[in-house]
């Protein structure tokens, strides 16, 4: 069944994006917190995600990416303006769009963005991965979800612990990743850093400061290669799931911040065309008013 979020509201748009193997329910409490504020947010169930592994395994990142489009072409269809988000792997996906799309994408939200998995929760030889070339190769290493599942409070972590490990991927998405599915975002990360620098739209990105799986390197990197303007929220209470953790009202509300200041500047630009259509007009009033008096 499609997980899939889509909340009706006003002319600005958010198009957020789920992490890898994870499910649209990552930003639902966003996605509301959004919705509230008056605004339309759609959160597509990417291509592969929410059923068994072996679904998983049959995509790859442009599978992942094309469920972006789509979900952009839909929601352009009722919104002015398009705000693109996305937690961990959603937020490289996030940026790719951006890169892409640099007219039809007014804004991006990175919550937790993942470059590189280097948090202090990552096992150390996890780094002799990137010795692995070949998809085939990669898939006799799985990635196993593991404490503290990228939550900081207790409570909800085991809620999402109980999840992870009913099965049900459909709930907190799937307990292993394929050793492929990692190669495949190490590919899309490649392609991204080649891109980041021709990213001029303004950007929000909330990451924490004790991430268990990206580090503050991740968002130092970000700073210094966007080319637009950027916003940083360092969270110090929350681990990677920012979006379910314990400081989730500070991600909506500074993200419902920066959604108002979008929208003042759009309405700035939209007077300032105004009044220098309406000056554009005045003045050819005046020479023609002096070609008639001579």
């Amino acid at each position: 069944m499609d997980q899939s979020i889509r909340l009706s509201g006003g002319r600005l748009g958010f198009l957020l994006i789920h992490g890898l193997g994870g499910t649209p329910l990552e930003m639902r409490y966003v996605a509301q917190g959004l919705a509230h504020a008056g605004h339309t947010v759609h959160v597509p169930q990417l291509a592969g995600h929410c059923g068994s592994s072996d679904d998983l395994k049959a995509t790859g990142w442009a599978d992942w990416y094309a469920t972006v489009e789509e979900e952009h072409d839909r929601l352009k269809e009722r919104c002015d303006s398009v705000v693109v988000g996305g937690l961990s792997m959603g937020a490289i996906l996030a940026i790719h769009h951006a890169a892409r799309h640099p007219s039809s994408v007014t804004a991006l939200t990175l919550y937790a963005p993942t470059l590189w998995l280097d948090g202090w929760g990552v096992p150390w030889y996890a780094t002799l991965f990137k010795l692995v070339k070949m998809k085939w190769f990669a898939d006799y290493f799985d990635f196993a979800e593991r404490e503290p599942w990228g939550i900081k409070d207790q409570r909800l972590r085991a809620v999402v612990e109980q999840a992870i490990r009913s099965g049900d991927s459909s709930r907190a998405g799937i307990a292993a990743l394929p050793g492929s599915l990692m190669l495949e975002l190490r590919w899309l990360v490649k392609r991204v850093k080649q891109e980041v620098a021709t990213v001029a739209q303004p950007t929000l990105i909330v990451h924490p400061r004790e991430d268990d799986r990206a580090s503050l390197r991740n968002l130092h990197y970000l700073q210094s290669c966007l080319r637009g303007p950027t916003e940083t929220v360092v969270l110090n209470d929350s681990y990677h799931i920012v979006t379910l953790d314990r400081q989730r009202q500070v991600v909506v509300a500074r993200t419902v911040e920066f959604a108002a200041r979008l929208q003042q500047a759009v309405f700035q630009r939209l007077a300032a065309d105004d009044l220098s259509d309406l000056m554009g007009t005045a003045h050819a009033g005046a020479v023609t008013r002096e070609k008639l008096t001579r």
